[in-house]
């Protein structure tokens, strides 16, 4: 399992870090933000295909700030799949 840790722009979550395995996505974490709100999308997302987060969450809006959290995430897990960001 490859654990990847991201730094987000335009939100107020300040970290996140996850893992991939065998393409489905798990232990998400965000450091900072709405926790409510972000601990629902981790439990929603726990093992779900990596290529879906992507596809679902990437271009959510949060109040006009043209990210998110949630579009943050799917950049980052985008960014894992294609090699970069691993830690």
């Amino acid at each position: 399992m490859q654990t990847y840790s991201y730094t987000p722009t335009g939100v107020c979550t300040k970290a996140i870090s996850f893992s991939i395995d065998n393409g489905k996505i798990y232990d998400i974490k965000f450091f900072g933000g709405c926790p409510g709100n972000l601990l629902a999308i981790s439990k929603i997302l726990e093992g779900t295909d990596a290529d879906k987060v992507v596809k679902t969450l990437k271009g959510n809006d949060c109040g006009g700030r043209g990210t998110s959290c949630a579009d943050q995430l799917a950049i980052a897990v985008e960014q894992a799949l294609s090699g970069v960001n691993a830690s």
